[in-house]
């Protein structure tokens, strides 16, 4: 996974992007300004999977720069699929912004997506191309991040515990209820540490792993960022999680250090994606076009969030960490994104591996 081809931003894109929005404010009966329009009677419902933060910061920004109402949602991956599933005679929300790729692809392979080919496309690096390929254009990637794990320096060295280096660590005696990481049936990051160690390891010899791993972890939590900033309070020693999610920790003081685990890892391809029914199909477009040129891409870093971006015009935050220096599997996102394989290994996981005592 390496992120060297460039493409220049789409002049094509800004204008269609405008004209959408002139459309919009028309329709709403508002009188179009040289600026952004205030269409006051215009709206959007974003069901968020990033940080709050982030969700925040990007939702303000869109509403400043369109005048366009946007009202935000924050919940995991697994979270805003689940509740799309449910919403899917009457849909609530216009568009799914962020989190994992695995859970949208699932939306996709469902149906619970409206398929949609941007303008912005020819701006992005192609692994978010291929995001949009592989789900028939019903999503599209907007950042790149590798799974991994942090470590609270002042526990381990207050406990004398070698630092881990490896998955294979994190079954030792030593980290006996010191590890979180999040349930995969809420999580996306989760999910993707699953499907990682199935592809890492084989199934068989994966879900022996899971098992092990199983005696070692104090709390399976809902949110895939929770085990990190656990690790950096103190609350656990170890976190699975995004390793920019560890990032954000660090960079805040707290003694965490950051592990790319030795033996391979998997990553996610965080997505965007247009809910099937919605009720503001209009402004939902202008969301998802918006979201990803640069200086929306750029909204990341701003809050303090250092994935990479998709759009091969905006700048890569300093402070990402180097997935070119990381040992990366070949993740099979149609495969491991698709309905029957995700529902089956999740319920292999609650049986097999859930249930058991510690």
């Amino acid at each position: 996974m390496h992120c060297k081809t460039r493409r220049p931003a789409t002049a094509a894109g800004r204008k269609r992007l405008r004209s959408m929005l002139l459309a919009v404010t028309a329709a709403a009966g508002l009188a179009v300004l040289a600026g952004p329009s205030p269409a006051a009677a215009a709206e959007v419902v974003v069901y968020c999977s990033v940080n709050e933060d982030w969700c925040r910061e990007v939702v303000t920004s869109f509403e400043r720069k369109t005048g366009i109402k946007a009202l935000m949602t924050r919940k995991s991956a697994g979270e805003v699929y689940a509740q799309l599933r449910a919403e899917k005679s009457n849909p609530k929300a216009d568009i799914w912004f962020g989190g994992s790729g695995d859970p949208h692809l699932q939306a996709a392979e469902e149906g619970l997506t409206e398929p949609y080919k941007s303008p912005e496309l020819d701006g992005l690096y192609g692994w978010a191309i291929r995001q949009a390929e592989i789900s028939g254009y019903r999503t599209v990637g907007i950042y790149m991040g590798a799974l991994g794990f942090g470590y609270n320096k002042d526990l381990l060295a207050k406990r004398k515990i070698a630092a881990p280096a490896c998955w294979s660590d994190l079954v030792k005696p030593d980290f006996r209820d010191e590890i979180q990481i999040a349930d995969p049936n809420s999580s996306g990051t989760a999910y993707t540490m699953l499907a990682t160690m199935v592809q890492l390891m084989g199934e068989d010899a994966a879900f022996d792993y899971l098992k092990k791993l199983h005696r070692n972890v104090n709390q399976y939590t809902k949110s895939g960022a929770a085990p990190a900033k656990s690790a950096a309070q103190g609350e656990t020693m170890l976190g699975i999680a995004f390793q920019h999610d560890l990032l954000v920790e660090a960079i805040a003081g707290a003694p965490v250090a950051i592990v790319a685990p030795c033996e391979g890892t998997g990553y996610e391809i965080g997505s965007m994606s247009l809910v099937k029914g919605a009720r503001n199909p209009d402004t939902a477009k202008i969301f998802y076009d918006w979201a990803l040129t640069p200086e929306v891409q750029a909204l990341g870093a701003k809050a303090r969030n250092f994935q990479i971006p998709s759009n091969s015009g905006a700048q890569i935050p300093p402070e990402s960490p180097r997935v070119d220096k990381m040992k990366l599997i070949s993740y099979d996102f149609a495969r491991y994104g698709s309905s029957a394989e995700r529902t089956r290994l999740l319920a292999k996981w609650d049986h097999e591996v859930k249930s058991l005592s510690r």
